[in-house]
């Protein structure tokens, strides 16, 4: 049974998503926000998200942005925008298809059935080791049940490595993405960020377990 969650605020549409969804044989889970959207998709898996656009807190293409930042969950956007830059702008965010209100039933039906069958597995937003997890959704790194408390810097650096796990990571691409273009070939800039990390993360930080250095190369994330 593939489980929808549908983001819409106003209520009788989402109520007649969910009693044609369920009767269908779809599980469903509701949101009435941006951020209820992004809270439910962090914390439950789901196959599908039907989510409309006009949110009242965050915008519904800024609600795409975040959640591809884990999941390559299909996103239907249901919506009485029907101007093309809308369009285009959810699309270029990572919905995988663009539905305009007022709709009809079947034709959106088929039209999840489409991105259900492009979709791939739900992700969950979690890269866990043996001594820490990283919720990459709420940008939190728990250790021993205690959120550890990260600089921006180290969160950049620490969430690339994990949208990474087990890859090499190069210097310049971690200069790069955490401190732009300009920075390429500053190495010690790594090196103190990773000391840091390390003393709040590891267990031995002189001898990692988790964040390990390739000498010369970059930095990985190992479980």
């Amino acid at each position: 049974m593939a489980a929808v969650l549908i983001v819409d605020d106003e209520v009788p549409i989402l109520r007649a998503l969910q009693i044609n969804l369920n009767a269908r044989g779809y599980a469903t889970v509701t949101a009435f926000t941006g951020q209820g959207a992004i809270d439910q998709a962090a914390e439950r898996p789901v196959d599908a998200i039907i989510l409309d656009l006009g949110l009242p807190d965050v915008d519904g293409v800024d609600v795409i942005g975040r959640i591809r930042r884990w999941s390559q969950v299909p996103i239907v956007v249901l919506s009485a925008r029907h101007g093309s830059d809308d369009k285009i702008r959810a699309l270029d965010a990572g919905a995988d298809d663009y539905v305009t209100k007022p709709f009809g039933m079947e034709e959106l039906l088929a039209r999840l059935r489409a991105a259900l069958r492009r979709g791939t597995a739900p992700e969950l937003p979690v890269v866990a080791t043996a001594d820490f997890e990283i919720n990459l959704a709420t940008k939190q790194v728990s250790r021993g049940g205690r959120t550890v408390s990260l600089t921006p810097t180290e969160w950049s650096i620490l969430e690339l490595l994990a949208r990474n796990r087990g890859a090499l990571v190069t210097h310049d691409e971690l200069l790069s993405s955490v401190w732009g273009p300009a920075y390429v070939g500053e190495t010690s800039y790594l090196r103190v960020y990773l000391a840091q990390l390390r003393r709040k993360l590891e267990t031995d930080p002189a001898k990692p377990r988790h964040l390990l250095t390739e000498t010369g190369l970059g930095y990985r994330l190992k479980d």
